[in-house]
């Protein structure tokens, strides 16, 4: 979505403004720009946009407008790419102006990758969840350290599972998305058997698995062009997806492939609905159950 500049009655955006599905009905406040680490390979959402945290002035203005005319939204989202990447101070002095202004808010979310969650101690981010931020949404991708390496995530396996742990144990709730298709063929079900006990040891509260779609003018488009990256097919994404369910055991958690790219939308609370989410992943193996078109799909 290209928000742009709106006038100075309006809120402030700039470039590419990007929330998670959940966050739809959010009170939408950019205080960064971009992406703190904007070099995966299949992301093309801030390409040419550099990353930079908005100045406080524009913050608070916003924060007043949304005071003002968004009484009925009672969550906020944190944009763009990272806002946990944002120094703690400063940090806490938005979430404050948050409180002060817009008291009925009952959550503030934000997206956040390994660096930033790795930047903030523990005691930081139970001091965040006190003053209101209460999810984080961080993409997990892969529990493949190869395939990490090849997106350039710029993390490890263990190292994700250390910073969604240590989400999880400052009180704050974690939402982490897969990547269906990521590894391409060769390594499909390892990727998602792999991917299936990364989900596990982290055990966060929600799963979002997409399935990879590409974007011109990334390198993965480029990589699909000269043949060094293969799209998997309907019935290779499924088997994929019905692995990695098999491989994820959560104490309890949410598991969701119901994301516009996805060819069959799944809903599971773990561990309860986990063979009910085989079940239905099966018929539609078996032909019996539709998939959504591919002229359809879409990030």
């Amino acid at each position: 979505m290209e928000c742009g500049i709106l006038d100075e009655d309006g809120m402030h955006y700039e470039g590419n403004c990007i929330r998670p599905p959940s966050e739809a009905y959010s009170i939408l406040l950019q205080v960064t720009v971009g992406c703190s680490h904007n070099k995966c390979t299949f992301c093309g959402a801030y390409k040419g946009e550099r990353f930079k945290i908005k100045d406080n002035r524009i913050i608070l203005k916003d924060i007043l407008f949304a005071s003002k005319y968004m009484k009925r939204q009672d969550r906020l989202f944190l944009m763009d790419g990272d806002a946990l990447i944002i120094p703690q101070k400063r940090l806490i002095w938005i979430l404050d102006r948050i409180r002060e202004h817009i008291p009925w808010v009952r959550r503030v979310g934000s997206y956040a990758n390994a660096k930033s969650i790795r930047m903030k101690s523990l005691e930081e981010l139970i001091e965040l969840k006190k003053k209101g931020l209460g999810i984080l949404y961080m993409g997990v991708e892969t529990g493949l350290d190869e395939i990490l390496k090849k997106v350039n995530k710029g993390t490890s396996a263990e190292n994700l599972v250390k910073m969604g742990r240590k989400v999880r144990e400052a009180g704050i709730k974690l939402s982490v998305t897969v990547l269906l298709g990521i590894a391409g063929r060769d390594m499909s079900l390892e990727h998602a058997r792999a991917t299936g006990e990364i989900l596990s040891a982290m055990d966060p509260n929600y799963v979002g698995a997409l399935t990879v779609m590409l974007v011109p003018g990334t390198s993965l488009h480029k990589d699909y062009l000269n043949g060094k990256f293969e799209l998997l097919t309907e019935r290779e994404i499924l088997e994929e997806l019905r692995e990695m369910v098999a491989h994820t055991n959560l104490t309890r958690g949410l598991f969701f492939s119901n994301h516009a790219s996805n060819y069959l939308p799944l809903k599971a609370r773990l561990p309860k609905g986990k063979q009910q989410a085989l079940d239905l992943i099966d018929s539609a193996l078996n032909g019996e159950v539709g998939l959504r078109a591919e002229w359809m799909r879409a990030l």
